[in-house]
């Protein structure tokens, strides 16, 4: 091996399953803010697979063109998997020999780099693997999903894929179950997908993992969320209050704790608990969003309370609005400063800042935002519905206003925020017939939500009123057209 020409160096190094070669792309990833979040895990996480996270930040350290630091982190997971392994396991070394291959190979340190590949064939001998054979080892299966579990949400799927083959092999190994059960958790979730109680399968695998990893807090408030979202508060709160006795200062538990409470109504408690968890990680984005979410709360509350009260009581507590909303302001410019990439947050801010009548710097957000490259169909939903509500409520532009809610209407992908865009185009729709029952905007409208719902009489039948009301209107024709040559 040691003689190996640089073309060819590179066709071996290619071969090799590590963070070079797991597609971990830097466009996917916000590079300062994983790097922080992973110091913090070494900070915070007491766990024996702290050699996973050197790993992954010395790659972190590749992408910032840092050598020196890329290589101090996989001498420190060496370390780890020493401290760790008594067995002397050699294939939990295979990605960090991995990782050294390839930062060597940047360095063009190319003999090292052989040594490296040297050292991956060596130990694949002894498991009698062939050199680009990793189907038998659980623990590359295992790192690569934890790997891309940290980095982004487009990476989640890939994630329970790679637990998936983890755990054919060691079907009872505490941490894959428990990496599996966190990447089903966070899929069903994610950016407001709906999953129905029937399509629930995180609830008995973080029942699983916590039943192999009984002392993983952060298993148990996730399972605490889950029975939440599926109206089972009585038995969440049980697991918040065990997680909270085993691990009260693990800013990682109380940050889903805070949600948890949040949820559950409990705002100020869900607030104390955030303000432990921002002594512990000040800079947390996760931390002063969780913040931000509860602000605004507050600030909806209170202004449904508002609208109860006398003239005179509204002059005293309109000021103690204007402040919550200050807050949340606060808190989510504080999140997009440490967490740039959480999308929701923009809207949010954007919102917050709607209430506090600075229009311009609500709408250049929903401008910036809308531009963010790689958005998938859920944040886009969002993103149009928000700023649909910006126009009719803030800017009065009603036809501005239902331009984005068909957007999002349009994008198919099940969601809260697509279901939210339909209910605001049928609110408009039908104040409009019931105000002028020859209006055929509404009956347009209407047809627009039957079609994009595959409800094609319904449609037909709308668009047909529509044009009779306007009927050189080419939308209308078009659409009509296009329904009746699918029946």
């Amino acid at each position: 091996m040691s003689n190996l020409p640089e073309i060819t160096l590179k066709s071996r190094l290619l071969q090799l399953k590590c963070h070079f070669t797991w597609r971990l792309l830097e466009k996917d990833i916000d590079i300062a803010e994983t790097e922080e979040t992973l110091h913090n895990q070494l900070t915070f996480l007491v766990t024996k697979n702290k050699y996973m996270v050197y790993n992954l930040l010395a790659y972190i350290m590749h992408l910032k063109g840092d050598y020196t630091k890329a290589i101090a982190n996989l001498k420190e997971a060496e370390e780890k998997i020493k401290e760790n392994n008594p067995d002397g396991t050699d294939r939990m070394y295979l990605v960090t020999f991995g990782d050294y291959a390839w930062v060597y190979y940047y360095l063009k340190r190319y003999e090292d780099s052989r040594n490296y590949i040297d050292k991956i064939d060596q130990i694949n001998k002894e498991l009698k693997l062939s050199p680009n054979d990793s189907k038998d080892i659980a623990e590359i299966y295992g790192e690569q999903g934890w790997s891309l579990l940290k980095c982004c949400g487009q990476y989640y799927e890939k994630a329970k894929e790679c637990f998936e083959k983890a755990l054919e092999l060691e079907p009872e190994d505490p941490e894959w179950n428990s990496g599996y059960a966190t990447a089903v958790y966070r899929l069903e979730g994610f950016n407001g997908r709906i999953s129905c109680a029937s399509e629930c399968k995180s609830l008995p695998l973080l029942k699983r993992a916590i039943s192999l990893n009984p002392e993983d807090a952060v298993l148990k408030v996730l399972l605490a969320l889950k029975l939440q979202d599926l109206s089972r508060d009585c038995e969440g709160k049980k697991n918040v209050e065990e997680a909270l006795k085993q691990a009260p200062n693990l800013p990682y538990v109380l940050r889903y704790v805070a949600k948890f409470y949040r949820r559950a109504g409990l705002v100020d408690e869900a607030l104390r608990v955030l303000n432990s968890a921002l002594d512990l990680i000040p800079s947390s984005g996760f931390l002063h969003h969780q913040t931000g979410l509860c602000y605004k709360s507050k600030v909806i509350d209170k202004t449904r309370m508002f609208g109860k009260m006398n003239i005179q009581s509204r002059q005293i507590h309109t000021g103690e609005i204007d402040e919550l909303v200050q807050k949340a302001i606060f808190h989510f410019e504080k999140t997009l400063e440490h967490k740039n990439t959480i999308v929701c947050a923009h809207t949010q801010l954007a919102n917050m800042y709607s209430k506090a009548k600075e229009y311009s710097k609500a709408e250049t957000i929903f401008k910036k935002v809308l531009s963010f490259p790689n958005l998938i169909n859920e944040e886009k939903q969002q993103i149009h519905l928000n700023y649909g509500r910006f126009e009719e409520y803030f800017k009065k532009s009603e036809s501005e206003a239902i331009k984005h809610y068909k957007i999002g209407l349009q994008i198919t992908d099940p969601s809260r925020d697509r279901e939210s865009c339909e209910r605001a185009l049928k609110r408009l729709a039908e104040r409009k017939t019931q105000s002028d029952h020859r209006d055929p905007l509404g009956f347009g409208l209407l047809g627009f939500v039957h079609k994009n719902n595959g409800r094609t009489s319904e449609a037909i039948e709308c668009y047909e009123k529509a044009l009779k009301y306007d009927p050189y209107n080419e939308e209308y024709l078009s659409d009509l057209c296009d329904l009746k040559l699918m029946l």
